[in-house]
C-alpha cells in the first residue's frame, strides 16, 4: 500500500517535528511560567522558533531532493511561513478552546492541539505544497 520511501519520508518528517516540537513546546513553557507571557504569546514566539529548526531539518534531511524542487528556496521559505501562520493560529486558538471551554491545563491542551495540527494541516501541506518535487524527475528516476 505504501511505498517504503513514503514510510521512511513520514518517519524523518515525525523525527524532525518532534525535534523542532521539543523546541517550541519547551520555549513554551519557559516563557509562561519564567517570564509569566500568556501562554498563547508564548506559542507565537516559540512557535516561530520551533518552525526555523523544523524547516531547516526537513530542507536539508527529510525532504532532501536530488532531483529538484518545484520551487526555489525563497518560495519554500515564503510557503512554510504560511503554514506556521496557519499552525501557530491552530495551537494557539485550539489550547484556548481547551483551556477556556474544556478546563484542560494549557500543557496538556497544547498536547492534544499539536497532535492535530501537527498530522491533520502541518505534514500534508509541508509535503505536498512546501517541499513538493518535480515530478518529471520523479518519473524518469522511478523508471
Amino acid at each position: 500500500m505504501f511505498s517504503k520511501k513514503s514510510i521512511i519520508t513520514f518517519l524523518r518528517a515525525q523525527v524532525a517535528a518532534f525535534i523542532g516540537g521539543i523546541s517550541d513546546y519547551g520555549l513554551m513553557i519557559l516563557l509562561t511560567e519564567v517570564c509569566k507571557l500568556h501562554f498563547t504569546f508564548s506559542i507565537l514566539i516559540s512557535g516561530t522558533i520551533g518552525a526555523i529548526i523544523n524547516f531547516s531539518i526537513n530542507k536539508f534531511w527529510v525532504f532532501k531532493n536530488q532531483s529538484g524542487y518545484s520551487s526555489h528556496i525563497n518560495s519554500q521559505l515564503f510557503k512554510f511561513a504560511l503554514v506556521v501562520l496557519g499552525s501557530i493560529s491552530l495551537k494557539s486558538f485550539g489550547t484556548l478552546v481547551l483551556q477556556k471551554v474544556f478546563q484542560i491545563d494549557y500543557r496538556i491542551g497544547r498536547l492534544i492541539t499539536d497532535s492535530f495540527v501537527s498530522y491533520g494541516f502541518n505534514y500534508p501541506l509541508i509535503k505536498y505544497w512546501v517541499f513538493k518535487t518535480n515530478q518529471k524527475q520523479d518519473i524518469i528516476k522511478s523508471n
